[in-house]
């Protein structure tokens, strides 16, 4: 049991940190919106991309990767929790493609949009924050019943194997970002917050990306 143990807590610092990055960037984006009465492309770009990188870095957690596979093949019964937790990502992917349909038609800004922009936000990390909370209180639950012996080595074994790679992948660049707040008196925030990911080992922040699709 202390294997499980280890790999629980592991998760749930991994948890905590996607946790961290949601908020701030809520945070942030309302406090921006509030400050102005219209929107500009470069915003709505700047948006939309933030959120599918936090949307596209939750299939690259531990949970997702290798616990949820070990409790499918643990047992059958899984499958309602499984499928209420894809509900929850359908949902906050439908609110990044509602920015990213807005970016792409380029049309006239006007504050009714900085709302629902606010709206859009605050349903996408609602979604995510509710898949979280559902994941420590059941899923991590139903791991402990279902997940005996040996798969729990296995898992653990995965895990040093996985952080052996995020530590290789430092060295050049992460393959998952955190929202990286941008510094102050920056355009848009956009050219800042770019810089400070790559400084600390991230990647670019893309161009706007084509509605994305779901993952089963």
């Amino acid at each position: 049991m202390l294997t499980a143990t280890y790999i629980l807590v592991s998760l749930s610092v991994e948890q905590a940190s996607i946790r961290l990055s949601l908020l701030a960037f809520q945070k942030y984006m309302h406090v921006q919106l509030r400050q102005q009465s219209s929107l500009s492309l470069t915003q709505l770009q700047y948006a939309g991309d933030w959120l599918s990188r936090l949307y596209q870095g939750g299939y690259w957690r531990k949970v997702e990767m290798y616990l949820i596979p070990a409790i499918r093949q643990a047992t059958p019964h899984a499958d309602g929790l499984l499928d209420e937790i894809n509900g929850l990502n359908h949902a906050a992917l439908e609110s990044i493609n509602v920015v990213q349909q807005r970016a792409g038609a380029a049309i006239e800004h006007s504050e009714l949009q900085a709302e629902q922009l606010c709206a859009a936000i605050d349903a996408f990390c609602g979604a995510l924050l509710q898949r979280l909370e559902k994941e420590e209180r059941e899923l991590f639950a139903l791991a402990r019943k279902v997940i005996v012996g040996e798969a729990w080595f296995a898992i653990a074994y995965q895990f040093l194997a996985h952080d052996a790679r995020a530590q290789e992948a430092r060295r050049g660049k992460a393959q998952v970002l955190p929202f990286v707040l941008p510094a102050p008196g920056t355009p848009d925030g956009a050219a800042e917050t770019t810089g400070s990911a790559a400084a600390a080992g991230g990647t670019a922040v893309p161009a706007v990306a084509q509605p994305l699709r779901a993952q089963a």
